[in-house]
């Protein structure tokens, strides 16, 4: 059993810059971890990937305003968020793929003001 713990949201106004970490109960070292996120009404939607060779790959929204990262010896990811846009306020969710199943984060809300 794997639990994931998001933490670093919150509200700030666009263009300005939020960490979100998310950490594993479970060493993941040779497993690859995404970010997503879901505003109401619409589905969960991918936002970045981080593999185990750390390795990250970005939804093109996104791409050159977040990065995603990871420290194995902590069992965390991360994802950095800057200029921040009203478009990306939601629930940031973490996921990890361990043995064939997915496990999730309980979600961590952002919020960008314009």
């Amino acid at each position: 059993q794997v639990e994931l713990v998001e933490s670093g949201g919150g509200s700030v106004q666009a263009g300005g810059s939020l960490r979100l970490a998310c950490a594993s109960s479970t060493n993941l070292d040779g497993n690859a971890m995404a970010w997503y996120r879901q505003v109401p009404g619409k589905q969960r939607q991918w936002v970045a990937v981080v593999t185990s060779t750390k390795f990250a790959n970005y939804i093109d929204d996104v791409k050159g305003r977040f990065t995603a990262s990871r420290n194995n010896a902590k069992n965390t990811i991360y994802l950095q968020m800057d200029n921040l846009k009203p478009e990306d306020t939601g629930v940031y969710y973490c996921k990890a793929m361990y043995q064939g199943r997915d496990y999730w984060g309980q979600g961590t809300q952002v919020t960008v003001s314009s």
